[in-house]
């Protein structure tokens, strides 16, 4: 890569530096401040300082990668170790229970036990239909009892 005035004026000041700190004599300093002055390219200036410590001229260190910054530790919530984990409340049981739904729908048609689930739609479909003549709230109740069904929220009715 080609270098310009800036870095041959690098050059000479760090060449200057290490004059001054004795490390070249003044014959090899007016040597390569010469070479400096005459420098094309910036493999022409890192000849000149292959056998010197730093300082260098800045374009020639090369660049320091900072390490990442350290990621933290993910947090999991501490767990009751006599109850086990949390349960979540999809999975919890629902508080209405599968009898009473069931008795509702069967004793007292038109969607009463729909309603009392949370299951709006239904109830108001048997509402209008006046329960399938009776017969669609008797079945939907006989299936509440025997196998339970899930609430308005989608939780398990309680036994």
């Amino acid at each position: 890569m080609r270098v310009g005035t800036t870095e041959r004026e690098d050059s000479m000041r760090a060449l200057g530096e290490h004059f001054a700190q004795g490390r070249l004599p003044i014959s090899e300093y007016e040597q390569r401040v010469g070479a400096a002055a005459d420098a094309v390219t910036r493999g022409d200036l890192r000849v000149l300082f292959a056998d010197l410590p730093a300082p260098h001229p800045p374009f020639l260190v090369p660049p320091t990668w900072a390490a990442p910054p350290p990621q933290p530790l993910p947090y999991y919530p501490p767990v009751n170790q006599a109850f086990g984990p949390p349960v979540p409340y999809e999975m919890m049981p629902s508080d209405k229970s599968k009898v009473v739904a069931g008795l509702l729908q069967i004793f007292l048609p038109f969607g009463v036990g729909r309603f009392y689930t949370g299951h709006y739609g239904i109830a108001i479909a048997q509402l209008l239909t006046c329960g399938g003549f009776g017969i669609w709230c008797l079945v939907d109740g006989v299936v509440l009892l025997v196998s339970g069904g899930h609430d308005g929220e989608g939780r398990r009715l309680r036994d």
